[in-house]
């Protein structure tokens, strides 16, 4: 079962890889999936493309919407 707030998604990988990846996640004291995750996290941050947390955070139901631009 997904944590809360976070996406399911059922990857296709190929063996090899990911006996590494559960490899260096025990190395590094992770499960395989956060492992996964740190791993897009850091691909994505050398790229400059990682999101700001706040775009990708649930909204918070007490704080007022934006106001329009314009």
């Amino acid at each position: 079962m997904a944590s809360p707030g976070k996406k399911a998604y059922p990857l296709r990988i190929d063996p090899a890889l990911w006996a590494a990846i559960e490899r260096l996640a025990a190395q590094e004291l992770r499960s395989a999936n956060a492992q996964v995750e740190f791993l897009l996290r850091e691909g994505l941050a050398r790229r400059g493309r990682l999101p700001n947390p706040s775009d990708t955070a649930p909204p918070d139901p007490d704080t007022p919407p934006p106001p329009p631009e314009g």
